[in-house]
Order: structure tokens, then C-alpha cells, then sequence
């Protein structure tokens, strides 16, 4: 892609302008690491070291690129964002001007991906600084936030424009004729519950695993595990589809990207249904919600009703709801109103109610078999598809400027045409050591490694790879962070 490399002197009038990185490497079926040279800023042959986890199962540290990046002040939109319209960025430069500073407007068009068109936004700029000279730029940015403009120190690296790095990547090839365990997904100890994926990694043993999808950081503090978007554990599903979203499947030792959308309904014996609206999740306004024993909460202490369902669906129990979800059992809570009194009207104890569970690959029409060996982890935003880049970033509620072109950490996952397995982590947002990846880049990049099929996890300070018990990359956060679920990769 690109963007003015940082110079002494450079026109902050510089047009930004993301564009697609050249494939570096062929297709191939085989799984073996890729000898072209590294696909993103300047063509390089990167360093790279093979560590063997298991027959089957290579670590691969791959570093490549050098800092050349330095610094500059964004001046913030009144949305709170870096970038605005034309007319906006324009006032916000006036604003700057009156400070006695030199703002510059920079164009910045934000590339078209599969489903969302190019968009053209604008960015307001206060100098240019070294590398080394981040306190200039820190100078700088006090006193425009004195004056009482909002402000942030910017690190170029981050622009998702041309860059020469640096980059810091962990890749796991699971080769498919070789590999003899199997994968699976975890939510931990509960669903409600954030862990760190070391710790998901330590309680089934595995030999590697990397965080998997979106949890829900604007609920109540103790559910910021809930994953957003689907998540089936050993046949179950524990939460339900964004309707189309990317997902991974995994089976045995077989895994595969597509999309999938999910129905729950609640049947009563007397014939009467109710749409299920989420599983182990908060509930809405007029919602039926199912929780299940993996939830690790107590249902909503609200006005409404559970109905406590045994293994075989019959209501043991009609109470009022805020209590915990007790082994072996099911619980349907009915939001006061219509939920509410659907239970009450056709969820009596000693009745029964099926919970009818439907998961369907969107691709294929057909519905997932939810056997205990399934496992499903929701995506963040598809890559590659069939070999080809095909980003579906408004389809996955991820189509903005900040996502699409910025560099962040990320965390990918890939399959090759034979099968094989492809796990890999970019750090980001540590200038001078490691810049990360736009989508656009991660997707070049997984293509470079092989992959037909691929799909962006969650990222930022949740990417995290664990080996053999032992975190190989350097989370953005300093720390690990907790997050809702992980994908394993099993010994058996």
C-alpha cells in the first residue's frame, strides 16, 4: 500500500491512498513455509526460525523489516475519531491555525474490500518527527490541548500506508497428511468468565492454541466473557450467530471457514413455540433467553420467569428468575412481558419443553450435525475465499476506516487446499518492534503463507499464541489479556 514514508521536509498535503499488496508467492497444496520473500513493505527475505511442537505441528517464528516510521499529531473530529469530512477537517484546521501551529489536510481513501466501497475521509496534521523525537510531537500535542483542541501523538507506523515495518509474526502449520490429534474450542471455565488463553491452553493440554472471536465488552463486568457471534463447545451451543458472520468449524481433525447463522426455539408440550432470541447472554426488552450449565451466572434478576428445564426438557422448576443455572439442567428466562408469560402459560412444572437448536452453513443450506465432537468459533471478518482476497468487512459489522486500514495486532486463521491448518499472530501497536496488520495485509499475508481459505479472529490486545504452555508472542497489552474463548489444537 501507500503512504509517504516519514522525511524531513515531506509535504503534509501527501495524498493517502491504501492499495493492495502484490502476492509474493504461488499457489501451492503443499504445507511447507513459503521461500519467496515477505509480502508486505519492502520485499525482503525475512529471518525465520522452525521449532517442531508434535509430528505434524511447526512453530514458526518469522520476523521481517525495520523501523524507519517516526511520529506526528492527529487532531481529533467532534466525533472523537481521527478522521472526518472535508468541510469538518477543514474547520478543525482553521482551529489549529489560530494556535499559532501549521496543520496540514491529508486525504486518505480507505480501499474498497468485497462488500463496502472505497470511502474518502480527511485527517488533520501537526509536523513530522523522528523516531527518536516523540517528546517533540508530546510537546507539540500539550499545548493544542491547552488551547482546547482534542488531540493524540500518532505513531505512522500505525497508518496502515506504506511502512518498512517492523514486523513480528508467530505462524502454526498443522499439516493435515501428518497431524494426528485434533482441534477444538473452549469458552474455559464458563461462559460468562474472560480467561487468558494460557489458561484455557493448561486445562486440556494442548499443544497450541490462539484466541478465537469478539466477547462482549459492553455488558455487565461479570459477563464479559459472552462471546459476540457463535460458539458451540462440544456439540453445544453456548451462544448463538450474528445471522452470516464468518465462523470456523472444527470436526475431529478437519477445520473450515465458512458462515452460519443459528435458530433456537422453545416448543411446548401443548405445541405452542417461541423464538429463542440468545443463548447465555443478557436479555432484552421482551426476550426469550435459554442458559445453559456452562453459563457460570446467575439468570437476569429481573421481573420476569425461569423455567428450570431437566436433561429431557421437563420443567422442574417455575421461579423467579436471578439464580445460578445448576448442573444438568437448562434454564428459559421470559423478560416481564410476552416471555414472560409464555412460560407462564405453557412452561408449568412437570410439563416438558424442547429446545429445538438449529445451526445452518450459510454456504451450503445444510445444518451442522451437533455432535460432541464439534466445536465452532465465531470469526471477526473473512479474508480469503477460495484462494482470493475477499474481505466481507461490513458483513462482519467491521467496515470502518480505524479497521480496514489501520494496523493492529491480529490473529488469523487459514486452511490450505489439502486441509492443512494455518494459525498466525502479527503483533502490532509496539512502534520500532512491530507494527501489525491492516486487513487487507493480513489477507495478503495468509495468501503468502498458502492459504485458500481465511479468516481474521479478534485481535488488537487479545491476539495471543500459546505453545506447549508457553505464550510465544508479545500481546500489545504488555500482559495477556483475558479473553471469552480459544481455539485449541489437541494432542488427541
Amino acid at each position: 500500500m501507500s503512504r509517504r514514508t516519514l522525511a524531513i521536509g515531506l509535504s503534509m498535503a501527501t495524498v493517502l491512498t491504501g492499495t493492495a499488496v502484490p502476492v509474493a508467492a504461488a499457489e501451492r497444496v503443499s504445507v511447507s513455509f513459503p521461500s519467496a520473500k515477505f509480502p508486505l513493505g519492502v520485499p525482503a527475505v525475512p529471518t525465520k526460525t522452525m521449532t517442531s511442537v508434535a509430528p505434524g505441528v511447526d512453530l514458526w517464528d518469522v520476523k521481517s523489516g525495520t523501523s524507519t516510521d517516526g511520529y506526528t499529531v492527529t487532531v481529533l473530529m467532534p466525533s472523537g475519531r481521527d478522521y472526518g469530512m472535508q468541510q469538518t477537517a477543514e474547520a478543525k484546521v482553521a482551529e489549529v491555525e489560530a494556535t499559532g501551529e501549521t496543520a496540514s489536510l491529508q486525504k486518505v481513501v480507505r480501499p474498497q474490500v468485497a462488500d463496502a466501497a472505497a470511502q474518502t475521509v480527511y485527517m488533520v496534521r501537526v509536523g513530522l518527527w523522528k523516531f527518536e523525537e516523540k517528546d517533540k510531537a508530546a510537546e507539540t500535542a500539550k499545548k493544542l490541548k491547552d488551547a482546547g483542541l482534542k488531540v493524540k501523538v500518532d505513531y505512522l507506523g500505525d497508518d496502515g500506508m506504506k511502512t518498512t515495518g517492523p514486523w513480528d509474526v508467530k505462524v502454526v502449520v498443522i499439516d493435515a497428511r501428518t497431524f494426528r490429534g485434533s482441534y477444538g474450542a473452549t469458552l474455559g471455565t464458563s461462559v460468562a468468565k474472560r480467561e487468558t488463553v494460557s489458561s484455557m491452553a493448561k486445562a486440556q493440554q494442548a499443544l497450541a492454541a490462539v484466541n478465537g472471536g469478539f466477547f462482549n465488552i459492553h455488558t455487565a463486568k461479570n459477563l464479559r466473557g459472552e462471546p459476540v457471534g457463535i460458539s458451540v463447545v462440544g456439540g453445544r451451543l453456548l451462544s448463538e450467530a450474528v445471522p452470516g458472520r464468518s465462523a470456523v468449524v472444527l470436526k475431529g481433525r478437519t477445520a473450515r471457514i465458512t458462515e452460519l447463522k443459528s435458530t433456537v426455539t422453545a416448543i411446548a408440550q401443548d405445541g405452542q413455540k417461541l423464538v429463542v432470541n440468545g443463548v447465555n447472554r443478557a436479555a432484552a426488552a421482551d426476550e426469550l433467553v435459554l442458559y445453559t450449565e456452562e453459563y457460570g451466572a446467575k439468570t437476569p434478576a429481573d421481573n420476569g420467569a425461569d423455567a428450570v428445564l431437566d436433561a429431557n426438557g421437563k420443567v422442574v422448576a417455575l421461579r423467579a428468575p436471578g439464580a445460578a443455572v445448576a448442573a444438568g439442567t437448562r434454564v428459559l428466562h421470559g423478560v416481564a412481558g410476552v416471555a414472560a408469560e409464555w412460560l407462564n402459560a405453557h412452561a408449568a412444572e412437570g410439563v416438558t419443553v424442547k429446545v429445538d437448536t438449529k445451526v445452518v452453513d450459510v454456504r451450503t443450506g445444510k445444518a451442522l450435525k451437533l455432535t460432541p465432537d464439534l466445536g465452532v468459533i465465531g470469526g471477526n471478518v473473512g479474508l480469503v475465499r477460495n484462494g482470493h482476497v475477499k474481505i466481507t468487512a461490513k458483513l462482519d459489522g467491521q467496515d470502518s476506516v480505524n479497521m480496514i486500514l489501520r494496523r493492529h495486532p491480529r490473529t488469523l486463521l487459514g486452511t490450505t487446499r489439502n486441509g492443512s491448518l494455518i494459525l498466525a499472530t502479527i503483533d502490532g501497536r509496539q512502534p520500532g518492534v512491530t507494527v501489525g496488520a491492516s486487513f487487507i495485509e493480513a489477507a495478503q499475508f495468509m495468501r503468502w503463507l498458502g492459504a485458500k481459505q481465511a479468516v481474521n479472529l479478534d485481535g488488537g490486545g487479545s491476539t495471543a499464541m500459546v505453545v506447549g504452555n508457553k505464550l510465544v508472542n508479545r500481546p500489545s497489552d504488555g500482559v495477556e489479556r483475558g479473553v471469552g474463548d480459544a481455539l485449541l489444537v489437541l494432542p488427541k
